[in-house]
C-alpha cells in the first residue's frame, strides 16, 4: 500500500469538468432542501422568545 503522505507535495490535479459540474449540482441541491426545510419548520428560539415576552406583558 502507498503512503498517501507522499502525495501532498504533487501539484494539484485538475477535476473533470463533468465530476465538477455534478458535484456542484449536488451541492446547489443539499442547500435548496436546507432552505425549504427551513421554511416549513420552527424556529424555536423566536416562538420561546416572542411567548416569554407576551407573558412579561
Amino acid at each position: 500500500m502507498e503512503n498517501p503522505f507522499k502525495q501532498i507535495n504533487q501539484p494539484i490535479k485538475e477535476v473533470p469538468k463533468e465530476l465538477k459540474a455534478k458535484v456542484m449540482h449536488d451541492i446547489a441541491m443539499a442547500k435548496l432542501l436546507m432552505e425549504i426545510a427551513e421554511l416549513f419548520s420552527y424556529n424555536l428560539g423566536h416562538i420561546i422568545e416572542t411567548v416569554s415576552k407576551k407573558r412579561k406583558q
